[in-house]
């Protein structure tokens, strides 16, 4: 009986402990964010408080309001012509700052690449043999080059799930990459949701790669995937 009891204890506790854990983590992720967001512009913004119950309450979260604002103004700028100079100059500002300019372009290099509204970043979504044999990761090419014997090989960007900016960088022959017949957007929000947001049935077999396979016709060795429309 005792054992019984305990063993209910436990597959109780256990399974709210699955229901409480995603919640506390997401409210501590949201909180810090919130608060890092805040103290941004925060002590620059007004104090607006509420009285309620012969209290005074200092509404939060203005620091947030002027943040979106203030990217909101950003937006707007930028998206006409005396924007695009400005922006133009500060960009070549901040590349001739020694220190400055290798982390001001590798960072807007990596933005533009995730960027849904920048096109020719990643050339095409793919899938490849990653890490091992008859295991396929969604990837992205970037570059094409030839090695000393004068074969051609892609450059595919294969991001972390949960981390996208990092990931691997893998050259690899043409013959070893399949497309996935899935635009970018699609693969951006397929690994940024941890394959959540990911069509239920692919248009491409997940087969082996290997010489000699039949799924090699259908890869991007005879494919104009480099100048995208």
């Amino acid at each position: 009986m005792t054992k019984r009891i305990l063993k209910h204890l436990r597959t109780k506790v256990f399974t709210g402990i699955l229901v409480v854990l995603p919640l506390g983590i997401t409210f501590l992720v949201l909180k810090f964010v919130f608060n890092t967001l805040d103290s941004i512009l925060g002590p620059l913004m007004p104090a607006i408080s509420v009285h309620f119950l012969n209290h005074e309450f200092l509404i939060p979260g203005l620091g947030i309001v002027g943040f979106f604002f203030l990217l909101y103004l950003f937006g707007v700028v930028t998206s006409n012509v005396l924007g695009h100079k400005l922006v133009g100059l500060g960009d070549r500002i901040f590349k001739t700052i020694p220190v400055v300019k290798n982390i001001y372009t590798s960072s807007k290099q990596l933005t533009d690449a995730f960027s849904a509204t920048r096109k020719g970043a990643f050339r095409q979504a793919v899938f490849v043999e990653f890490p091992r044999e008859d295991n396929f990761a969604l990837g992205f090419i970037t570059n094409e080059i030839r090695d000393l014997n004068h074969r051609e090989r892609v450059a595919v960007f294969v991001p972390t799930a949960l981390v996208p900016p990092m990931g691997f960088l893998i050259y690899l022959p043409k013959e070893k990459v399949l497309p996935s017949n899935l635009t970018i957007e699609e693969a951006i929000k397929a690994i940024m949701s941890v394959g959540i947001v990911t069509p239920s049935n692919l248009s491409v077999p997940l087969s082996s790669l290997s010489p000699g396979s039949d799924s090699k016709k259908d890869n991007v060795e005879s494919l104009e995937y480099l100048h995208p429309k």
